[in-house]
């Protein structure tokens, strides 16, 4: 049975002010709110508005490219893996770069309007793994061919050093966007910018959590927040994210939106740099453009958007690997994939690109790059120009030379520690330097500054430090170029390399200062010495009595010239007491192997714009500072220090190519030494400019060795082959305890030297101090056949080997 109740007319007057008091209350709340929130769209749309009007939202970035491949027949090269690299520089990717055919072994190559090259295709066939034959366009047979140059990196943009490679909406792959929505925003299609049931559920989270932990943040949000906002979690911040996000979603369409998060988002961390955005994290964990990723591993990249570092597939794979498997299958869950395609994307490997920066992205010679770029264009049009810049890297050498510092050190760090107590804790660990070039080019191959990047930014591949030993092969250089210019070093006449030196104790004081010198190895005072001899073994005194004989001002004459500005004329600058870069005695070497043409070395070849057309072109600076006969008998000294002298170690570690070197030990250690068409310096040392108390031919030359020994593996570096003499020079076996050229009734314990025409010994070690001609006349008149000869025995270019290949 129903009750009514009936209201007095008093109950009822006061139940309808109550009720219009919360109307009215409702009202002004309303009102207010919509005041608020009109001044806050207001306020947040004129920020939003500086923002754009401030310019584009990611700066213009500028690239950085490799050295073009150059391919020659006979290298160890197959037409699909000259496909790929293609394909890796934008080749069948965008047409404006270039495109290729495989058929079988052969490839045709037809470059784009963007391309570096000019528009001339090439057909390279190979078989069984062998370039036979490049053709040009028009049928004629070439010598060598380049490929398209190699992106290596993009310039960091801002001071947060931060790296992105801007990319389209239409170049991010279906994946990518199906890998995102899934994972981070299954509605973002479809909402206006804010999921508000997810919203208003995260704030109860938080409250009852009592801190803002719960997520819930759209991808528009997202953007928001990273365009515009602090990292802090709390309210005010949530709501001026809300703000910023209705704005975003009023100026631009969905399409739009992901392009910008795409290329904003953080991604973690490489080495020093902040990995930003889709495009520059594609390259940073899996080595290729993010047009060429697949289901796979667009989920990963997908995954560790939550918490890059937490989700780093580098330290936690197998986090990373559970983030991956959970995208794929909220992917499933969207349509995005069928559940078979889920299922074999799940069993697929992470195949990461090689963890070790210096060795993909070369980040010392990138900010070398910089640098001059920066010195040559201005700061400002690098940060605001899409610019294109061509550099002399060799992509591969790169990897090889930082492999080789990565192991090399190890067994410098165990060297020092047996050098210290047991258990000692101040211990320091040298630093290291790798500049590998081309000796008859210049162009700087691979370059490490340090043994990480990621620890220490200073480049130490440009940082000057005491040169030691590896200086002074330019002593030995003067006196030949002297003798070359018509002065006689001894009553013996011209200096070689036999030419006897003084290595016992002396004072070479100047100016009534006393200056006297020992030899590395205390006590050891051979007296006279051969000019082979001091300088295979490197003998201070002998090589201060030298430069004292040929001049002080005339070695330091040779040094500027060679790039070794420093070098003031002094006893002291005979034996590397004066400052040098690791890249300038790279530069200073090339005298030697290039025949007496100094090489300044280059890092940058062209810069272009977008469309390819040339902004600058670089050329590099060459100069004849020394007789190519001076150049190669100092060489000929040098290739000794590798055969029995302090570099032979170079030998016991697998190196046997044809090569030339000098270690050099002061404070620091060095090794400086190069084939027929590959010269690398090494430098170890303290930062704090502490002896290092290690030899170069202990804490150098291994990483030398183990440079070169993977160099010679690659195509483009196995035909090292042995050194021409220039004309007036000739070889020969010298025996080493006459000092007499070698015949063939005493060729043992003998040694290789090259000599100018008419220096070398008149005699044999047989027959000594007489001229072996005349001697020859006399024993055996006019020669009959089989009649035993003492002619002596010249060493020719062909009788070395021609190549070699590393031991394992």
């Amino acid at each position: 049975m129903a009750v009514k109740v009936k209201l007095g007319r008093k109950n009822r007057s006061l139940l309808w002010r109550f009720t219009r008091v919360v109307l009215l209350l409702v009202f002004l709340f309303a009102a207010l709110f919509a005041v608020v929130f009109l001044a806050e769209y207001h306020h947040y749309q004129q920020v939003v508005d500086d923002r754009l009007a401030s310019g584009p939202l990611f700066a213009s970035v500028s690239q950085i490219y490799a050295a073009p491949q150059e391919v020659r027949p006979g290298q160890r090269l197959e037409a699909a893996t000259l496909g790929a690299s293609l394909r890796r520089a934008g080749y069948n990717v965008n047409p404006l770069m270039g495109s290729y055919q495989l058929r079988g072994d052969t490839i045709l190559i037809k470059p784009g309007p963007q391309s570096y090259h000019n528009t001339d295709g090439a057909t390279i066939t190979s078989t069984n793994g062998v370039v036979q034959s490049i053709t040009a366009e028009n049928g004629v047979a070439l010598r060598s061919y380049q490929l398209e140059p190699q992106l290596i990196t993009a310039l960091s943009e801002d001071k947060g050093r931060a790296k992105r490679r801007i990319v389209a909406y239409k170049d991010i792959p279906p994946h990518m966007v199906e890998a995102v929505v899934a994972i981070e925003d299954h509605r973002f299609f479809q909402h206006g910018g804010i999921n508000y049931v997810r919203t208003v559920k995260c704030g109860v989270q938080d409250i009852f959590a009592k801190h803002m932990a719960c997520g819930g943040s759209t991808v528009t949000q997202q953007l928001a927040r990273g365009f515009f906002l602090t990292p802090d979690k709390n309210i005010k911040r949530k709501l001026q994210e809300i703000m910023i996000t209705y704005q975003l979603e009023a100026r631009f369409n969905k399409e739009q939106i992901f392009e910008m998060y795409a290329n904003q988002i953080p991604m973690g961390q490489r080495g020093s740099f902040a990995v930003a955005g889709f495009g520059e994290a594609a390259q940073a964990y899996f080595g290729k453009p993010l047009g060429q990723l697949d289901a796979a591993e667009c989920a990963l990249l997908a995954g560790i958007i939550q918490r890059p570092s937490y989700f780093n597939p580098y330290k936690h794979m197998d986090r990373a690997t559970a983030r991956r498997n959970l995208v794929l299958d909220q992917m499933v869950e969207t349509q995005a994939l069928t559940p078979e395609e889920g299922a074999r994307s799940k069993a697929e490997p992470i195949r990461l690109a090689p963890p070790n920066v210096d060795a993909s992205e070369a980040p010392y010679f990138v900010d070398l790059v910089h640098e001059q770029i920066v010195q040559r264009a201005g700061d400002n049009e690098v940060q605001h120009d899409s610019l294109r810049i061509y550099t002399s890297l060799d992509p591969e050498l790169q990897k090889v030379a930082a492999e080789a510092v990565e192991v090399g050190m190890q067994g410098v760090d165990e060297l020092v520690r047996r050098k210290h107590k047991k258990g000692d804790p101040d211990i320091t660990y040298p630093q290291v330097a790798l500049v590998a070039l081309n000796p008859h080019t210049g162009q700087v191959l691979a370059l490490v500054g340090g043994r990480n990047y990621t620890g220490s930014q200073l480049n130490h591949a440009v940082a000057e430090r005491p040169t030691g030993s590896i200086f002074k092969p330019f002593v030995y250089a003067t006196a030949y170029n002297g003798s070359l210019n018509g002065s006689s070093f001894d009553d013996a006449g011209p200096f070689s390399a036999l030419s006897l030196i003084n290595d016992d104790p002396q004072n070479f004081g100047t100016g009534g200062r006393d200056y006297s010198q020992g030899n590395f190895v205390h006590g050891e005072y051979p007296g006279m010495v051969t000019a082979s001899t001091a300088l295979a073994h490197s003998l201070n005194i002998a090589t201060i009595a030298l430069a004292q004989k040929v001049g002080y001002e005339n070695v330091a004459s040779l040094a500027h010239a060679a790039g070794i500005v420093n070098a003031r004329a002094t006893p002291s600058m005979a034996i590397g007491t004066y400052n040098a870069t690791p890249l300038d005695m790279a530069g200073a070497y090339t005298v030697f192997a290039n025949n007496g043409v100094h090489l300044t070395p280059w890092l940058l070849s062209s810069v272009r714009n977008t469309n390819g057309d040339i902004v600058a072109d670089f050329t590099p600076e060459a100069h004849q500072i020394m007789d190519p006969r001076a150049a190669y008998l100092t060489q000929s000294l040098l290739q000794n220090v590798m055969q029995f002298g302090t570099a032979a170690k170079v030998r016991s570690l697998g190196f046997t190519a044809p090569a030339a070197g000098k270690t050099g030990t002061s404070h620091d250690a060095w090794f400086a030494g190069y084939s027929s068409d590959l010269l690398c310096i090494i430098w170890v040392g303290n930062d704090d400019y502490t002896d290092v108390k290690l030899q170069g031919a202990d804490a150098a030359a291994p990483i030398w060795a183990a440079f070169m020994n993977r160099a010679i593996r690659l195509p483009q570096y196995s035909d090292m082959v042995a050194f021409t003499p220039p004309d007036g020079v000739h070889n020969y076996r010298v025996n080493r305890a006459t000092n007499q050229l070698a015949d063939a009734s005493c060729p043992g314990n003998s040694f290789d030297a090259a000599f100018l025409d008419g220096t070398q010994p008149k005699g044999t070690c047989s027959h000594m101090d007489q001229d072996t001609q005349t001697l020859g006349n006399q024993l055996f008149g006019n020669g009959l056949e089989g009649t035993p000869s003492p002619t002596p025995i010249l060493v020719a270019p062909d009788d070395r080997p021609r190549s070699a290949s590393p031991q394992p």
